[in-house]
């Protein structure tokens, strides 16, 4: 009975404390995973300043191919600059050379047509005296035949009157003095005999109509019409508008001082129109592009002076047309 109760007492002790065991056990586990947990955080230390001196050495190799790339590319900028500078000096001397075409051309033609009408003026005078000539020599011959008697079978042509000096002489003078007056007054005449181009609608739908020239790219046409708008209207709200896009159909050409000129009655005409501050704008680069930068620059710096309320794309564009032309800073 000793023997027996004792086993059961170890059971009894054995089932009612076995979580001294697992406890121990549960220590153990948690004091490896500590150590694996320690082991890993060195791992990691050891990796990450190991890839903290590569990026470095990474970083370092990008801000000196940087510094190489903003080099490289500060000597572009230059050589563009460069060769826009020989460009716009290619187009002021090709603008300039098509401008003396211009000029040549519309004086030849002039004299042609001058010529022309000399000529034809010429040849109705050479015919009137010829008429004038043949009328005295049929009189004449009347005269003389009722002078004298014709023998009745007498076959022999009769002498034709002659003309004396005197009628020659004054009948030249009358005929020289007739086309010297004639051809005055021609030549004094100023012929323009240009179709209308707007149709017979209401100014706003004339307006579209003009525009409509820009859009397909007939500035020949779009001068016309604007021209025509700005005379028919010249006080009515979009005659500023139509006065600056007429200057656009010549700068558009290349035909700067056609389009100085025309930007020029723009800014006088119209100077509180909204195009007003974009026309004085491109008044002064169309006289810098003609050599006149001195006063091409002071219209390009009047533009914030004159119109500090406009639209901040027209301000940064006239500052960056300033630095572009190297306008001189005013000292003030």
């Amino acid at each position: 009975m000793n023997k027996k109760l004792k086993i059961l007492f170890f059971i009894s002790i054995y089932i009612l404390f076995p979580s001294k065991t697992l406890k121990s056990e549960e220590t153990k586990i948690n004091e490896l995973l500590d150590i694996i947990q320690k082991d890993l955080r060195t791992l990691e230390r050891a990796v990450y300043s190991e890839s903290f001196s590569n990026n470095s050495k990474v970083s370092t190799k990008s801000n000196l191919n940087r510094d190489e790339k903003e080099e490289i590319l500060t000597r572009h900028l230059l050589k563009l600059s460069e060769i826009e500078k020989q460009f716009q000096e290619l187009t002021n001397k090709f603008e300039e050379i098509n401008f003396k075409l211009d000029k040549l051309n519309s004086r030849f033609s002039k004299t042609q047509s001058d010529n022309q009408l000399r000529f034809q003026q010429l040849e109705n005078n050479r015919l009137n005296l010829n008429e004038t000539v043949t009328d005295l020599n049929i009189t004449s011959k009347i005269t003389e035949e009722k002078s004298k008697k014709i023998l009745p079978g007498s076959s022999k042509p009769q002498d034709l009157g002659t003309v004396s000096y005197k009628d020659m002489t004054s009948e030249n003078e009358n005929q020289a003095l007739q086309s010297v007056d004639t051809t005055k007054t021609v030549l004094s005449e100023i012929i323009v005999n240009e179709e209308k181009i707007l149709p017979d609608v209401p100014i706003e739908e004339q307006y579209e109509f003009a525009t409509s020239f820009l859009k397909v790219g007939d500035y020949n046409m779009a001068e016309r019409a604007f021209k025509e708008f700005v005379d028919i209207n010249p006080d009515h709200n979009l005659s500023g508008n139509a006065q600056y896009w007429y200057a656009e159909t010549f700068r558009i050409r290349q035909l700067y001082t056609d389009a100085a000129s025309a930007y020029l009655v723009g800014y006088q005409k119209y100077p509180k129109n909204e195009k007003a501050p974009i026309n004085l704008l491109k008044l002064g680069v169309s006289l810098v592009q003609i050599g006149e930068k001195d006063q091409g620059c002071l219209m390009i710096k009047g533009v914030k002076k004159q119109y500090p309320d406009a639209a901040q794309s027209v301000l940064q564009k006239a500052k960056y047309e300033e630095k572009k032309f190297e306008c001189k800073q005013d000292n003030s």
